[in-house]
């Protein structure tokens, strides 16, 4: 994880530990089931303990994180209801948000190109980390171009869950593959505004991580819970 450091703009030291635990339950830099120490966190991040117990607090209360008497705290296990929840979240929302970029002028979609080369050259140097953010920034320009880009902020604090079993999968050269070519088509649909074919492949794509769930809580049994 990376140190924090002082940002004037946001006052409380609590909520960047909290932002950047966050991300490392997301990216599974922090794994489901590890334990968790208020002073290794603190010296990992070079904070003091008290920032580190109020982020902790908010995890907690945010069902990411939680307290085991006689056992210590622990990261959250992945429960798939969860995950359905968020995936129907997500397609409910992406959906729309395509619908909306295509009912005004054609959808400019330079940026979404250049987000799909990002993505194959991620794919060919097997560099996981770099393919997800490109993947999340490519989603993220839907919503952009649809005008309403906080709606993809509300997408992103539901599905945490849900990344985490993308994340996953990740290692898995034919199903990133799969969602590069994905991707692309959904582009095509977005700039040639079809709106039958980009409502499937939207719900199609979005259902594709959880349809993966039973076959990865096989592979990481200790990582997932009813």
């Amino acid at each position: 994880m990376s140190p924090i450091t002082r940002d004037r703009a946001r006052a409380r030291t609590s909520d960047r530990v909290y932002d950047e635990l966050v991300s490392a339950i997301r990216e599974l830099r922090l794994a489901p089931g590890a334990s968790l120490s208020e002073t290794d966190l603190a010296k990992r991040l070079h904070v003091s303990r008290t920032p580190v117990r109020e982020a902790l607090a908010r995890l907690v209360d945010a069902e990411l994180v939680h307290v085991v008497p006689q056992v210590g705290t622990r990261v959250g296990l992945i429960r798939l209801r969860d995950v359905e929840e968020a995936r129907f979240v997500r397609e409910s929302l992406e959906v729309a948000a395509f619908e909306t970029a295509c009912s005004g002028p054609k959808p400019d979609v330079t940026v979404l190109r250049e987000l799909l080369e990002r993505q194959e050259h991620s794919y060919r140097t097997e560099d996981y980390d770099a393919f997800f953010k490109a993947d999340e920034a490519l989603h993220c320009e839907i919503f952009t171009l649809s005008g309403y880009p906080k709606a993809w902020q509300a997408v992103q604090r539901m599905k945490l869950q849900l990344d985490r079993l993308r994340r996953l999968s990740l290692p898995d050269s034919a199903a990133m593959r799969e969602l590069i070519d994905e991707h692309r088509l959904i582009v095509d649909a977005l700039e040639q505004t079809d709106l039958l074919a980009g409502r499937a492949l939207i719900s199609r794509h979005a259902r594709r991580a959880l349809e993966r769930g039973p076959a990865l809580r096989s592979e990481y049994p200790g990582y997932f819970t009813d």
